[in-house]
């Protein structure tokens, strides 16, 4: 499906270009930060406006554009049997609550990137304060929602994402750590494992829809066949047409 190759390869190229704003405002801020106890956000405030905001606004446009395809994903066909039904409708609220928790993710991003943190060495106040919790949304709704996005990704995809999902977790654990018992040891450098982790997670994500490879949750009432990747019968993707199988007439 055009639509759907279209938002992978634009969300593949929203990442490139966020990556590369990032290192360009890593190289352009004051040379007394330390990448491996100051935070992203750290950079971001001493070049209030630079090129980290707008990497950080990039991103999460990139992750937007992601969501009318996987939303497609989630639609079954009509028609279904009863038990075809109720199965439709826990995977639509699963497909939900994964749209839900990525949009938290976009809307974390975004309020991040608008509201700054303090100065390294500063008091927290308010907007510091809501920069904080906008992020620790962000860095813990994409790892989860990808979690439930895996389920209907192909196997290799899917486990790529848990992957990542599962590393971002055990990462924003090590972090929480850091901040606070650990008196702020390698902060820096966590997070930013953190943040190529869950980036990681998103590309692989627009790389499945680029290769036409993402689909429904629901089985195809009626398939048969032997069973496909997941181990059940096999299930139409958002590349096929949606077909009604017609009894033959006979003579």
């Amino acid at each position: 499906m055009p639509g759907t190759r279209n938002s992978g390869l634009l969300a593949l190229g929203g990442i490139a270009l966020a990556a590369l704003l990032a290192v360009i405002g890593h190289l352009e801020v004051n040379e007394d930060l330390n990448p491996w106890s100051l935070t992203v956000s750290d950079y971001a405030v001493s070049d209030r406006g630079g090129v980290i905001d707008v990497a950080m606004v990039v991103l999460a446009v990139a992750t937007a554009a992601l969501l009318p395809a996987l939303r497609r994903a989630a639609t079954s066909p009509d028609g279904s049997r009863p038990e075809a039904r109720q199965t439709d409708a826990r995977q639509t609220g699963a497909g939900r609550l994964t749209e839900v928790l990525l949009a938290a993710w976009v809307g974390g991003l975004l309020l991040a990137a608008v509201v700054p943190t303090n100065e390294p060495g500063l008091p927290m106040d308010t907007a510091a304060y809501v920069h904080r919790y906008a992020s620790v949304v962000a860095f813990l709704a994409l790892p989860v929602g990808g979690w439930l996005l895996a389920r209907r990704l192909p196997d290799a995809a899917g486990r790529w994402v848990r992957g990542f999902a599962l590393a971002s977790l055990a990462l924003a654990a090590v972090m929480v750590w850091s901040a606070y018992p650990g008196d702020r040891v390698l902060l820096g450098l966590i997070e930013r494992l953190l943040i190529l982790t869950e980036v990681a997670l998103v590309a692989t994500v627009a790389l499945t829809l680029l290769r036409r490879r993402v689909e429904h949750a629901v089985p195809v009432p009626g398939a048969t066949g032997a069973p496909g990747w997941n181990g059940r019968h096999p299930r139409a993707t958002l590349d096929e047409p949606r077909r009604r199988v017609t009894p033959v007439r006979g003579a």
